[in-house]
């Protein structure tokens, strides 16, 4: 019998290696084994951690972004076989039994560690499609994190014109500006000002808030420009206090909207809500033709073995760690 493993999390801020025995796949399943999976630093901390509005329960089986290999194929498989390379939203395990249906074959020159980036691109990319950003529109991104980032280089492939990231750590302002983003802004008290004296306007056209901490959703709406968007693509750990409506979204007529991946439709496609695997898809070609560049990104590696460890470095908030990759093989 095949003997596997995976992470769980047993309690809020314990992490585990846990041995079990993989099923068979049933009809319409696969059997997938690992070569890499990618930590989700913002979710998945704040899920180890117990964080507001993470509605925990444990044991918690973490992680959403697999890359692997097809072992076994249930009866019913047609567009699988044995030894394909694929992604799929499937969490820190050696082996995963998955819907078929969810699996996209990896091209290959798409290196197995920028192709576990697929999900992460993804949930940035539901976030910025739903902004419809037009040609020319300023866009200003609060936080530059590895979503945020994600989301600076997708609202330029969108359009946007000048893309500015905005962020409290330099360093993370560094990796933005090294990836290409238009502009950026040291986070201070004076960015609503700095922004504004940037883009010679009352504000962006588009704020795309990514940090998830509660007091940023005051700034992208005083960010934001007159009938501005705010998209709202981090999850927020906590409530925001002291909010005036009236001045910051009534009377400038703004469109908030929330941006959580669960909010994308189940089956067809529609203007700014496109279905998960058709995202993948899309952004496993933004990967394969270089248009998003993800080995910039990958700033630390670990061994299966050593996820225990990975999750302490993640549980510290270190502000240097972005891609923080599982290695299986």
């Amino acid at each position: 019998m095949m003997r596997a493993e995976r992470a769980v999390v047993t309690a809020p801020g314990k992490v585990e290696l846990e041995s079990f025995d993989p099923s068979q796949p049933q009809p319409g399943q696969v059997l997938l084994r690992a070569a890499a999976t990618l930590i989700s630093p913002g979710t998945e901390r704040a899920f180890f951690l117990d964080l507001d509005n993470t509605d925990s329960s444990y044991p918690l089986y973490p992680g959403y972004s697999f890359v692997g290999e097809v072992v076994a194929c249930g009866d019913d498989v047609r567009d699988l076989q044995v030894g394909d390379r694929v992604v799929c939203p499937a969490p820190h395990a050696s082996h995963a039994i998955v819907d078929a249906r969810r699996c996209l074959k990896a091209g290959t020159d798409l290196p197995d560690e920028e192709a576990a980036f697929f999900n992460l691109l993804a949930i940035a990319m539901q976030g910025v499609r739903k902004a419809r950003i037009e040609l020319g529109e300023s866009v200003a991104v609060l936080g530059a994190g590895l979503i945020g980032i994600l989301a600076m280089r997708l609202a330029q492939l969108s359009g946007g014109l000048p893309v500015i990231g905005i962020d409290l750590d330099e360093g993370r302002l560094a990796l933005a500006n090294m990836i290409g983003v238009d502009d950026i802004i040291s986070g201070s008290d004076s960015i609503v000002n700095d922004l504004r004296g940037r883009l010679g306007s009352d504000g962006a056209n588009v704020v795309i808030e990514a940090t998830g901490a509660p007091a940023q959703v005051v700034t992208a709406f005083q960010l934001a420009a007159e009938r501005g968007r705010v998209i709202l693509l981090g999850s927020t750990r906590g409530d925001t206090e002291r909010v005036n409506f009236y001045r910051h979204v009534h009377r400038k007529g703004l469109r908030v909207i929330g941006g959580h991946e669960i909010t994308r439709p189940l089956h067809e496609n529609s203007p700014g809500y496109w279905t998960q695997i058709s995202e993948h898809q899309v952004c496993l070609e933004l990967l394969a033709r270089g248009r998003i560049q993800a080995a910039p990104l990958i700033t630390h590696r670990y061994a299966w073995r050593d996820i225990p460890e990975a999750y302490a470095h993640l549980a510290n908030w270190d502000k240097e760690a972005m891609g923080i990759l599982i290695k299986w093989t």
